[in-house]
């Protein structure tokens, strides 16, 4: 089985009114257990990598790992960069074998992001590869993406026509009340959609694929499990599941899964090592935490995404 484009992974799930999930790697234990909850489910899968997991584990090294998840499973995969911030970023993932590749340019003023983002497309479609581009900007921090809460902007949606046309991008992602990060919000602030943003732009830009970053849920769980074995994140709140179950039966054909991942495996983790003080085999505290991975994203496919059996 090949890797693929998420070009036919979307169309089928704008018109199926379902989402498909992009869950961040880095590791082995996490491609293992984020590729056999897919195959179980029989869901479509993007596996994607942010610069810094690039770093972290190296191109090579996860370019080889997710070939072998697809020879272990007989899926079809794509694989992403999530947040590239620059041509050059970009250019090398197309050049190492990614399909799909997200240049973020919402730091930048909406002509520049334009001219930034167009020439991604124009470099990647000549290999035959996918371009994700953003409108808006998500508080929060995932890797090296860090914006303040005074510095979000929700999407605007009369400038998605033109960045659409101008760019040539093949699926977009927006702002409409997600943040990056496992505090998504101040307490006692309650969570909440722009769904208004989100009807309008699909309103302008009908059958066009939209992407929602920074919707993990923060399962409370995980949070309570790392609480109890010694961590500290009593504030810790997401996205609430059935605001993104409604966000993925419309438009929205893309939803990113990053911090409920770490949060399954260190709450794992954390459990394991405080339970079993004696023990210093990798092996045996790396194996639960790929399984509480594998449950967590078999969780988001049934539960949220609505994408089981349509792999």
């Amino acid at each position: 089985m090949p890797l693929v484009t998420t070009t036919q992974m979307f169309k089928k799930a704008y018109a199926g009114g379902y989402a498909v999930g992009a869950f961040n790697v880095n590791n082995m234990e996490i491609i293992q257990g984020i590729t056999e909850a897919a195959a179980e489910e029989k869901a479509p899968l993007i596996l994607q990598v942010s610069a810094g997991a690039r770093k972290y584990a190296k191109h090579v090294y996860l370019m080889k790992l997710v070939e072998a998840a697809i020879a272990d499973t007989g899926l079809d995969f794509a694989i992403h960069l999530d947040h590239g911030d620059s041509f050059e970023i970009c250019k090398s993932c197309i050049d190492g074998g990614f399909t799909s590749v997200m240049i973020d340019g919402s730091k930048h003023s909406f002509r520049d992001n334009i001219t930034l983002t167009k020439q991604v497309v124009e470099y990647a479609h000549s290999k035959s590869v996918v371009v994700e581009g953003e409108l808006g900007k998500l508080a929060g921090i995932e890797d090296d993406v860090n914006v303040s809460d005074a510095d979000a902007q929700f999407t605007n949606p009369s400038e998605v026509e033109e960045f659409v046309i101008k760019t040539g991008v093949d699926s977009l992602a927006i702002a409409i009340g997600t943040s990056h990060g496992a505090y998504k919000f101040k307490p006692g602030q309650k969570p909440q959609l722009r769904f208004d943003i989100l009807e309008e732009i699909t309103r302008r830009l009908p059958g066009f694929p939209i992407v929602l970053h920074g919707a993990s849920s923060v399962i409370p769980e995980f949070v309570e499990a790392i609480n109890k074995y010694g961590g500290s994140m009593p504030d810790a709140i997401g996205i609430p599941e059935e605001m993104l179950r409604q966000a993925a039966k419309s438009a929205v054909c893309k939803i990113n899964i990053d911090s409920d991942l770490r949060l399954a495996m260190t709450a794992s983790i954390r459990q394991y090592m405080m339970e079993h003080p004696d023990h210093f085999d990798p092996r045996q505290y790396l194996t639960p935490a790929r399984d509480a991975i594998k449950a967590m994203v078999k969780r988001k496919i049934s539960n949220v995404l609505g994408c089981a059996g349509k792999a």
